[in-house]
């Protein structure tokens, strides 16, 4: 890790800058990133409010990095854990342990020994992994000063606290333990794409967790006072109110930049793949079918009648279908974990899925979402789309089939997978349905991959290793195209090509 801390470095000299990151983060952040970085190391106690896809993560790492603020600990969703453990170390030169069972007693020390610089804990959890004691009744509610906290709290230097608007409600139990474990932290990053979700209380317990209330706004009476009470007659005054209050955050504590500002440094399409874990029950079955394929990948592997390997091929291929449904239906908890946070920053998504079962359980969490599947008539299917396009709808269910073609979806600019095609060019194909004349953003895909499944061989074949696709379409008449495909796919899954972390 590199040491040279931000305390160091003359924040209005540009080289400096430009020297400290390139001496910290493995990556170079585009230029609107490198603000984001300088503004967070100058506040030190900041929010990031950049609209999704313009990368808070990387900028939220890159303060911490820079500023040398570990231990640091993540606060973040249940469903991004194991991708804050993969960025942070990708971007930065440390090491990032996701909090469970089996380090629920260790974490402390394997933190104090610089083993891990990183903690990362889902906000459901935070009273498991930091609270000893709540000195209020049972189920009678309870403040700040009722909670006494782990002394381990006091290790962290720095904390990240992603989609913070989920600590909105100053009463709410995860609020509480989030402001207690950031009490006193030098750098406390918040990141949310919707900061006010509904109005501008929402504020408060985001500000008094960054302790810029008082700092900057006198007091919670005092921001109610100044930006809240505002009567139906009084539109006018309020909206002086909230241009004031809008001033005062850019200037003391938060930096937003909307896609459309930034859009020339962004490429026109942005692919992210995110790690969720399959529920227990579900990865136990997808267990033992991954030990079955295996061993009768074994028996293929050894076989060289040209016939029987034929036979023996179509039923393996089975097999891997299996196991690519088996882990869509084991990650349906944490998509609708990710879908209800995307949601929250109030901006329309398009998620991608092939089996019906997966549509109907996620359209059961979200009654109100259109669904554009096999199922629909053809004037059902274009109701769904013109009620998606014109803002009616904020989520779009698809299945791959029926809607990865001649539809225009760019009411939306972010597409995610629950399930994927197998070649590179069907992905493109679902994508470009935002991704299409009429789309005025840059274009952001999300894969949501089981981890230590067959997801990540798939991905890897379809996206980095995409000249297969190509030599299997140039392929000659005597090697059938499928086995190309096949033997790649039974070369990556023998040898483990799973998430790197096996």
């Amino acid at each position: 890790m590199n040491a040279q801390p931000a305390s160091n470095i003359d924040y209005n000299n540009s080289r400096n800058l430009a020297s400290l990151i390139e001496n910290h983060l493995k990556v170079t952040p585009y230029d609107y990133q490198k603000d984001g970085i300088l503004f967070g190391l100058q506040k030190k106690r900041f929010l990031i409010g950049d609209e999704p896809g313009l990368g808070k993560t990387l900028q939220s790492i890159g303060v911490v990095d820079c500023a040398a603020a570990y231990p640091c600990l993540v606060i973040c969703p249940s469903s991004l854990k194991i991708n804050w453990q993969r960025e942070f170390e990708k971007f930065a030169d440390v090491k990032a342990l996701v909090l469970d069972n089996s380090t629920q007693s260790t974490f402390p020390y394997l933190l104090k020994m610089g083993i891990y610089q990183v903690a990362i804990v889902n906000f459901e959890s935070l009273r498991k992994y930091f609270v000893w004691d709540i000195k209020a009744r049972r189920g009678q509610p309870f403040r700040l000063k009722d909670v006494v906290f782990s002394d381990c709290i006091k290790l962290f230097r720095s904390v990240i606290i992603d989609e913070s608007h989920r600590v909105k409600d100053p009463s709410a139990q995860q609020t509480i333990f989030t402001k207690g474990i950031c009490s006193g932290k030098k750098y406390i990053a918040l990141l949310s794409g919707t900061p006010v979700v509904n109005r501008p209380q929402d504020l408060i317990a985001q500000l008094s967790i960054m302790d810029r209330l008082g700092e900057n706004f006198g007091s919670r009476s005092q921001f109610i006072a100044d930006y809240c009470s505002f009567g139906k007659d009084q539109e006018e005054e309020q909206a002086q109110a909230l241009a004031s209050l809008s001033v005062k955050l850019y200037a003391n504590c938060m930096i937003r930049r909307e896609k459309k500002s930034v859009l020339k440094e962004l490429p026109d399409k942005t692919r992210t793949d995110l790690l969720v874990e399959l529920d227990s029950e579900s990865r136990e079955i997808y267990n033992t079918a991954a030990a079955d394929l295996r061993q009768y990948l074994e028996k293929y592997t050894g076989c060289t009648d040209v016939e029987i390997r034929r036979k023996m091929r179509m039923e393996a291929l089975v097999k891997f279908m299996t196991l690519r449904s088996l882990s869509a239906k084991g990650k349906i908890k944490q998509a609708v974990d990710f879908v209800n946070n995307f949601l929250a920053n109030d901006k329309p998504l398009i998620l991608f899925c092939s089996l019906h079962e997966i549509v109907d359980a996620i359209k059961k969490a979200f009654p109100q979402a259109v669904t554009i599947t096999g199922r629909e008539t053809s004037l059902e299917k274009q109701a769904a789309v013109d009620s998606f396009q014109s803002g009616n709808a904020r989520l779009a269910l698809c299945s791959i089939k029926a809607a990865g073609v001649g539809l225009t979806l760019t009411a939306s600019s972010n597409v995610a997978f629950v399930e994927f095609p197998w070649t590179y060019a069907d992905c493109c194909q679902c994508e470009d349905r935002a991704h299409r004349i009429g789309q005025k953003d840059n274009v952001t895909c999300y894969y949501l991959l089981g981890r230590n499944t067959i997801d990540r061989t798939l991905y890897n074949i379809i996206h980095s290793k995409k000249t297969i696709a190509n030599q299997i379409m140039a392929a000659n008449d005597d090697i059938p195209q499928d086995e190309m495909y096949f033997d790649e796919l039974v070369s990556n899954f023998t040898r483990g090509w799973t998430d790197g972390d096996n």
